[in-house]
């Protein structure tokens, strides 16, 4: 057999092969389009492929491996994430708790975090006490659902995958062989996944104007103060369960960012630095004042005027989020590593959607981030960011040993929530500490 027949008969063998595979959908008029003229080809390279197998055979080392001890031994940077799937009782406002199900036994789950082409191990541990099975999809990942399906009480499971997308990305509970997806999801079991550039994020460009038409460009490090906020819905019973109906007809009890209901606003401590008494709120919501509520006490975020800001904000819920904050604008939008907006007032993200958001907060003052849906912004979706020294609290906090000089933010006075999700607050040495722990003590130096 010669060697244009013999490759004819390679080509229409896969032909035929997929003709079986897929059905009558692969049609004649297929198969003849792979009738080539093998004189107008290189024969050697040709003959490579027949030794090799074919094209059938070539054609399955395109998807990825899985494998966790091939992966393991691959010479990556491998990232173990263990997680655990529990059932928790969490308050939510008015006095309130609501049957909440976690990963690890908080809302949001624990942040994974890796680079670009690193693999990550992950670990699902579900106790035997614990009264359903669970599962975990991680969106960043790209292998068969399969390996995403419930795990039972007293069971463990484990997958591995290579993070090759960069991005900001959603992990749930999973459906697979499990019927209540929804109800575990919109209880609490949901979580992101950062993975960063393999080269590293660059630079924010921030365009403003000098008079007369003239442009200024001014570049800002890539290195930013980082957040991250993840949006989502509670639908409840009056006794805290999971309402279904509700769910349904998109009746939510609770709009939440990263699990609580206006988590980022002022509480007892900065009513008192603001207007001198701790039960004068300043601002219109403030439900999380009384120190009882410990981890799920509100705070505000600090940042400094002229600070590269960057925003790592996922939509784990139902319903559309118009990110927005007001009175400024959103320098850059980026999604799955690329640039999608620059100097825009709002962006819309779907369920199970996320973006990073760079920006630059220019003037001092109070910036609420809202999702511009009001039904939202009312049941919970405020979000308060402090730039500068908006209040004059400097000579205070200077005057009453606070601080022994004047801060460019009051996150150094008064610390950041770790990662943007309750309970610790970061100190500017890097060192945390509780913030039910700082509230007397700061209360006890401004009124002493």
């Amino acid at each position: 057999m010669n060697k244009r027949v013999s490759m004819l008969f390679t080509i229409a063998a896969v032909a035929v092969m997929g003709a079986t595979l897929f059905g009558s959908t692969y049609t004649q008029t297929q198969i003849a389009g792979q009738s080539i003229d093998m004189d107008q080809m290189d024969i050697d390279v040709m003959d490579k492929i027949r030794n090799m197998g074919g094209l059938q055979l070539v054609m399955p080392e395109a998807f990825a491996e899985t494998d966790c001890g091939v992966l393991e031994n691959s010479g990556r940077t491998v990232v173990e994430f263990n997680l655990t799937g529990e059932s928790v009782e969490l308050p939510i406002m008015g006095g309130k708790t609501y049957n909440a199900m976690t990963f690890s036994g908080q809302v949001p789950g624990p942040t994974l975090r890796v680079t670009q082409g690193d693999v990550v191990k992950m670990t699902l541990t579900i106790p035997d006490w614990e009264v359903t099975g669970h599962g975990n999809d991680m969106h960043a990942s790209q292998m068969s659902a399969g390996n995403f399906e419930s795990v039972n009480p007293g069971e463990v499971s484990q997958y591995c995958y290579i993070a090759e997308s960069a991005g900001i990305f959603k992990y749930h509970c999973s459906g697979v062989k499990l019927i209540g997806m929804d109800q575990h999801v919109l209880s609490g079991m949901y979580g992101i996944a950062i993975v960063d550039p393999a080269n590293g994020y660059k630079k924010l460009m921030v365009e403003k104007t000098s008079g007369s038409g003239e442009i200024d460009r001014k570049f800002y490090d890539a290195d930013a103060l980082e957040f991250q906020l993840q949006y989502n819905q509670l639908y409840l019973t009056p006794e805290g369960n999971y309402d279904a109906g509700a769910m349904f007809q998109h009746h939510n009890t609770a709009t939440v960012v990263n699990g609580m209901q206006f988590g980022y606003v002022p509480n007892m401590a900065h009513n008192l630095l603001v207007n001198g008494d701790v039960n004068k709120n300043i601002f219109v919501a403030q439900p999380w004042n009384g120190l009882e509520h410990k981890q799920y006490q509100s705070q505000l975020l600090f940042v400094e005027n002229d600070q590269h800001v960057r925003l790592f904000i996922e939509n784990q819920g139902n319903e559309p989020v118009f990110f927005h904050i007001v009175g400024e604008i959103l320098d850059r939008v980026v999604q799955g590593n690329r640039v999608q907006s620059a100097a825009t007032e709002t962006w819309l993200l779907g369920g199970s959607q996320g973006m990073i958001v760079d920006l630059v907060f220019d003037e001092p003052g109070a910036y609420a981030a809202v999702n511009h849906d009001y039904a939202a912004i009312y049941t919970g979706a405020a979000t308060v960011f402090v730039a500068g020294d908006p209040f004059g609290l400097n000579p205070v906090l200077v005057e009453k040993g606070v601080i022994p000089a004047p801060v460019a933010s009051y996150a150094y006075a008064l610390g950041n929530p770790s990662s943007a999700v309750p309970p610790m607050g970061a100190k500017a040495s890097g060192d945390y500490v509780a913030l039910w722990e700082v509230i007397p003590v700061v209360a006890e130096i401004l009124t002493s």
